[in-house]
């Protein structure tokens, strides 16, 4: 009989905490309607890194990017009316961002200028964006949670083309949250924050999608979050109810837990270092960055066409 062995469980350490100039302990409206009114002096998400080395992360409640050096130093990117979650590099200098208030934006890093890039699906707003990603072809697959859950499975996955055609590809989703996608980008794995799973979502030739299925089923308070993959294939969940980084093999078997500290709300989480097996994770109740060292790097993301709108 096959017993499946326990998973390696190690602590992840604090790179950075996010510097007290920065927070703000006052009110605000996204706490109020997130976190039952609490103050909230950030709320950080969003991880990436450019191609010096520099991590980015958003501050949802406040509209804030930030970027951080190799030393661990903060410093204010862009400050703006938005409500910021998911970033991935459209090029060097441009990011493009999930914003739940406003839809898909743009940040042109040099200046912090941040401007409309998709708004509205046939003048209709979005819920509230959440995380994206690109594929080998320059595709931008994201999420539109909005306040869904099993109350009220309506979230939705899109994909917009480099030539602008927005599909969308799931509209029965309890809170659809991260996005990654396999090695081959032939499977796009999706957080399944109030159904406490992650889903199985199979990208077809014809630009459909058929048989998607839960591959991962955790437990806990708030389920996943955001998502990655290393280079052998691996999956790894943020887990914020639990302040675990699920490392999952292609079974969906947990092969190793890393754990934040107590408390710990881990919402995102990015590869750095020079060689990509650093992991970077965002805990939001306590506005820092923790990290632990892998044995796979992981996958290099792609950047978007910058074609379309």
């Amino acid at each position: 009989m096959f017993l499946l062995q326990s998973p390696q469980v190690r602590e992840l350490e604090c790179f950075t905490a996010m510097p007290e100039q920065f927070r703000r302990r006052e009110r605000s409206a996204w706490a109020d309607a997130n976190r039952g009114g609490a103050i909230t002096d950030s709320f950080l998400e969003g991880p990436v890194f450019d191609a010096a080395g520099n991590l980015y992360v958003s501050d949802i409640p406040w509209g804030r990017i930030f970027r951080i050096d190799a030393q661990g130093d903060w410093s204010l990117v862009a400050e703006y009316d938005g409500e910021p979650n998911g970033m991935k590099f459209l090029d060097a200098n441009t990011l493009l961002i999930t914003d739940y208030k406003n839809g898909l934006m743009h940040l042109d890093v040099p200046s912090g200028a941040v401007t409309p890039y998709l708004e509205r699906r046939n003048s209709e707003r979005f819920k509230g964006v959440n995380d994206l990603v690109f594929d080998a072809e320059g595709n931008l697959y994201f999420t539109d949670q909005g306040q869904s859950g099993l109350h009220d499975p309506s979230g939705r996955l899109y994909r917009l083309r480099p030539n602008g055609q927005l599909d969308l590809l799931l509209a029965n989703v309890p809170s659809p949250n991260g996005v990654a996608l396999s090695p081959d980008g032939r499977v796009l794995y999706l957080a399944v924050t109030r159904g406490n799973c992650v889903w199985r979502v199979p990208l077809l030739p014809d630009g459909s999608v058929a048989k998607v299925s839960q591959f991962f089923t955790s437990y806990g308070p708030s389920g996943p979050d955001g998502l990655a993959v290393d280079t052998d294939g691996r999956l790894l969940v943020a887990n914020p109810g639990l302040g675990y980084v699920w490392v999952l093999n292609h079974r969906a078997e947990p092969v190793e837990v890393l754990r934040g500290v107590t408390g710990s709300s881990t919402t995102n989480l990015a590869f750095g270092g020079a060689d990509r097996r650093t992991l970077y994770v965002t805990d939001s109740t306590h506005g820092q960055i923790l990290c632990a060292t892998l044995d796979a790097p992981g996958l290099v993301l792609h950047a978007g066409s910058g074609q379309g709108r």
